[in-house]
C-alpha cells in the first residue's frame, strides 16, 4: 500500500498513539482525493499520510487538500510539512526513510517549536517604470552591451528599492528569521513575497502592528496572511539533507528537497541580496 505524506509531528502531541504501533485514523480529517488521514507513528514522530493509488493524477484541489491537512495537524503539533506529491511506496519506505533521518527530523522540530510563519505581500510601484525594458536581440555588438548595461542598470536599482522595504519591514516586525523574495507583477508593479518567523504566541502583536504598519505606508499595498506552519524555514532546515523518498507529481516546479517550501508558488523573482 502506497503512503501519501503530509507532515512529520511529535509523536506525544498525538495522544491515539500512545498505545499504538500501526497507523491510527485521524477523527473527521480527510486528505487527498477525499481519503482517510492516519497518523503513522514511528518512534517519538508521528508521520501524517493518507492511503493513495500512484496511478491517480494530482490536481490544483489535491494541494489544497495537502495544505489543509497541515493546517490541522499544525494546531496540535510543531510540523514538518511534506513537499506535495511525496509519496512512498509502502510501510518498510516510509519507516526506512523516518529512520535514517529521525536525529535530523527532531533537530528541526526542536529549532520550530513554538514558533509560526506568518506571510506579507507588498506591492510597490516599479522604481524602473520611467524607463523601457530592452528585449535583447541574439548577437554582440556595441547597441547589445549598451541594452544589456541598461537592464543590468535597472535590476541593481530594482534590488536596491527591494532590499530597503525589506530592511524597513524586519525593524518593523522584528521577526526571528525571515524569507524574502521579489518579482515584477503582469501589471509592472513589484511585489516583495516576505516570510517571518515569529513565535505563535506573539501573532496578535504582529497582526497589530500590520493594521498600524498598513494604514501609513501609503506608498505600499500590503496583505497578510498567517499564521502558517513554517513552509519556508522547514525547507531552510532541509536543504542539505535529502531523505530517501519516492515523490509523485507536483503541480508546480519544486525544490529538490522534500519538504515545502511554500503554498505559493512564485515564478522568476530576482534576487535581492546582489
Amino acid at each position: 500500500m502506497a503512503w501519501y505524506a503530509y507532515c512529520i509531528g511529535e509523536k506525544e502531541s498525538f495522544p491515539e498513539l500512545a498505545r499504538h504501533r500501526k497507523p491510527v485514523p485521524m477523527e473527521s480529517v480527510l486528505g487527498v482525493a477525499g481519503n482517510q488521514v492516519f497518523m503513522f507513528p514511528a518512534s517519538d514522530l508521528a508521520i501524517i499520510v493518507s492511503e493513495h493509488n500512484p496511478a491517480e493524477a494530482l490536481s490544483q484541489k489535491s494541494g489544497m487538500e495537502h495544505a489543509r491537512v497541515i493546517a490541522d495537524c499544525f494546531k496540535h503539533s510543531t510540523v514538518l510539512p511534506f513537499r506535495f506529491g511525496t509519496v512512498f511506496n509502502d510501510d518498510e519506505s516510509l519507516r526506512r526513510s523516518i529512520r535514517s533521518n529521525q536525529r535530523h527530523f527532531l533537530g528541526n522540530i526542536e529549532k520550530l517549536r513554538g514558533k509560526t510563519e506568518m506571510h506579507l505581500k507588498i506591492f510597490v510601484d516599479d522604481c524602473c517604470s520611467h524607463t523601457q525594458e530592452k528585449h535583447l536581440p541574439q548577437g554582440v555588438g556595441r547597441q547589445y552591451l549598451a541594452d544589456l548595461r541598461e537592464n543590468a542598470s535597472r535590476t541593481r536599482e530594482r534590488q536596491t528599492r527591494a532590499r530597503a522595504i525589506s530592511f524597513q519591514m524586519h525593524r518593523l516586525f522584528m521577526p526571528l528569521d525571515e524569507e524574502v523574495s521579489c518579482r515584477l507583477t503582469e501589471n509592472g508593479r513589484m511585489l516583495l513575497d516576505v516570510a517571518h518567523l515569529i513565535d505563535r504566541k506573539c501573532v496578535e502583536r504582529y497582526q497589530n502592528k500590520f493594521a498600524t504598519t498598513s494604514a501609513t505606508l501609503r506608498e505600499c499595498q500590503m496583505q497578510l496572511s498567517g499564521p502558517w506552519p513554517p513552509y519556508h524555514f522547514v525547507h531552510r532546515l532541509t536543504r542539505t539533507s535529502h531523505p530517501h523518498v519516492q515523490t509523485g507529481t507536483a503541480i508546480h516546479a519544486v525544490q529538490d528537497a522534500p519538504f515545502s517550501s511554500s503554498p505559493i508558488h512564485h515564478p522568476d523573482p530576482f534576487p535581492i541580496m546582489a
